[in-house]
Order: C-alpha cells, then sequence, then structure tokens
C-alpha cells in the first residue's frame, strides 16, 4: 500500500430492507448489516484539509442507504454488488470492498454475509 493511501471504513451501518426468495422474505423487510472499505489516495486531503480534496464518505453512505431502504432485492449477490459500485464509483477509489450480512438467514448461525471486492 502507498504512503499516502487512505482507508475508509463504513462499520455496521444497518438497515432493513426486502432480500430473500422466500414469501415472508419478500413480505417482510429484514435487518442487513452492511461494512464498506475504501482505499483511495489522499495525497491531496493530508497537505490541504480542504473538503474538496477527501472523498465524501458522508455521500457514499446516504447513496447505499438510499439502495437499500428503496429496493427489493432476491439475492445477496445482487445486493452486495449494487453497494459495491456505488463504493467504487469514485474515480479515485483504488480498491472497494462491501461485505453485507443478513443475521439470523441460517437456524444455527449468526448470520449469512457476502463480501465482493473492486481493484482498479
Amino acid at each position: 500500500m502507498k504512503p499516502e493511501t487512505a482507508i475508509i471504513r463504513i462499520k455496521n451501518l444497518r438497515l432493513r430492507t426486502f432480500i430473500g426468495i422466500k414469501d415472508d422474505e419478500i413480505q417482510n423487510r429484514q435487518d442487513v448489516i452492511i461494512n464498506v472499505v475504501i482505499h483511495y489516495c489522499a495525497a491531496q486531503a493530508r497537505n490541504s484539509d480542504n473538503v474538496e480534496d477527501a472523498l465524501n464518505y458522508r455521500t457514499i453512505t446516504k447513496k447505499i442507504i438510499e439502495l437499500i431502504e428503496h429496493n427489493r432485492f432476491s439475492l445477496l449477490e445482487n445486493l452486495t454488488s449494487q453497494a459495491l459500485a456505488i463504493a467504487s464509483e469514485h474515480e479515485w477509489v483504488e480498491f472497494a470492498s462491501v461485505e453485507i450480512d443478513k443475521p439470523h438467514a441460517l437456524r444455527f448461525a449468526d448470520s449469512v454475509s457476502m463480501e465482493l471486492c473492486y481493484q482498479k
């Protein structure tokens, strides 16, 4: 990793959405937990203290919230892929990963999760 690389971590963003293929999943919102990691070159922001020189994690988070809360998904893979597209859309992003947990998806497990990554 280059010394000018900054790592943004959005941890445990808790939202509710329609996710799944069973009738009760289609009819009822479920909890999902989102974790995002974004690497970008922050050389300008480190030296300027100007918000325009930094990647705005609040804007990214708002877009992910909008996506998840206002759509329906059959597959965790598709939901994760769309969230990753938002996390990696800015031209400065060099690497991004999104992991989405679906708590209580399996009887004897805390959750099932899907993680996808992007690398420039």
